[in-house]
């Protein structure tokens, strides 16, 4: 089911980029999705226990949104939540030996794929409670135009959770407050595993902000430029003090809701022709090669730089040794309330 189309999504200009930012996008996006495929190896290996949600196919999503933030704006998020950490610049080993549960990962082995968080990045946490990060992400935003600081924060949620009653709570809140915040609804068109036309009488989910006189559009997230485009509008309109915005961002993921799940509830064909046809690496590929700004040599150097990254990051994790039990007593209060969001 490819995204809809709507007429923010289709008149939008799409930015100039130069030929480095374009191979810059390439590689984050690659990055990505190698890692994601080195973590769906790892948990069939047994080395990553419990959940795994994995966002191969959505990577251009938060790759053009970052390309739009600036240094202090802040991210919190789902579960899906790798891709996240790899876009604002965690470091490949630390998010892998987290998902090994190894001391070396970026909560000390305790939090696994679902609960990350790096204060230095400004990323805080993919959370397992669906839709619990979007007032949370709120909160950020108040907390940011409380100390007048012009920061902005991406508060990310999927299509399932943009039916959660505690959103629409934070949308009102948001506009009431004028807070600088993006709800990015990463619409990858099947929630758990369910499709949105099927659980939804209203599916033009950024249009429910409306009746709090949120503004906000349907970007085609198969497209970085795109989505950096629109990004870009989001980001400007919270700087202005002009309150929160909503960017509905229609993907795709190719892999099953987590590992456990075998998507049964769409075909082989849908997914496939969805690989070949809209796949959001492949088109900033195509773009290098046609516009002459990279050949293929250039392009299998990326790729061999990106495949040593992951499995660096890969013997990393199995070589972190795993939390000592003195760490179950660890980082569950803080001694001294920080001041400086």
């Amino acid at each position: 089911m490819p995204p809809r189309k709507t007429a923010a999504a289709t008149t939008a200009a799409t930015p100039n980029v130069s030929a480095e930012e374009l191979k810059r996008y390439y590689r984050e996006m690659l990055l990505i999705r190698r890692f994601e495929e080195k973590a769906g190896q790892l948990y069939g290996m047994g080395l990553i226990g419990g959940f795994c949600h994995l966002y191969i196919g959505q990577e251009a999503v938060v790759v053009g949104l970052e390309a739009a933030a600036d240094e202090g704006d802040k991210r919190v998020t789902s579960y899906r939540d790798h891709g996240h950490m790899l876009a604002c610049g965690m470091d490949a080993k630390g998010v892998m030996a987290e998902l090994t549960g190894r001391i070396g990962g970026y909560s000390k082995g305790k939090g696994g794929s679902m609960h990350m968080f790096s204060k230095e990045r400004h990323f805080y946490g993919g959370h397992g409670i669906v839709g619990a990060q979007v007032p949370i992400g709120a909160g950020l935003a108040f907390a940011d135009k409380y100390l007048g600081n012009d920061r902005v924060t991406f508060a990310y949620f999927g299509d399932g959770a943009a039916n959660q009653g505690q959103v629409y709570e934070t949308y009102n809140m948001a506009q009431l407050w004028d807070l600088p915040v993006i709800f990015v609804i990463e619409n990858n068109q099947y929630a758990m595993g369910t499709a949105v036309k099927r659980a939804t009488k209203s599916p033009a989910l950024w249009k429910r902000g409306e009746a709090y006189g949120i503004a906000g559009e349907e970007v085609d997230g198969m497209d970085v430029l795109a989505v950096k485009a629109a990004g870009q509008r989001a980001v400007a309109h919270c700087r202005a003090g002009k309150g929160p915005y909503i960017l509905e961002v229609m993907t795709y993921r190719y892999r099953g809701h987590s590992m456990s799940d075998p998507a049964k509830y769409r075909t082989r064909e849908e997914v496939q022709e969805m690989r070949e046809k809209r796949d959001a690496i492949e088109h900033v590929r195509q773009m290098l090669l046609t516009g002459g700004h990279a050949s293929e040599d250039d392009l299998k150097k990326i790729d061999k730089e990106i495949k040593e990254i992951v499995n660096e990051a890969a013997e990393f994790s199995k070589e972190s040794p795993e939390p000592d039990l003195s760490e179950l007593w660890t980082d569950i209060y803080a001694d001294v309330a920080p001041q400086d969001a």
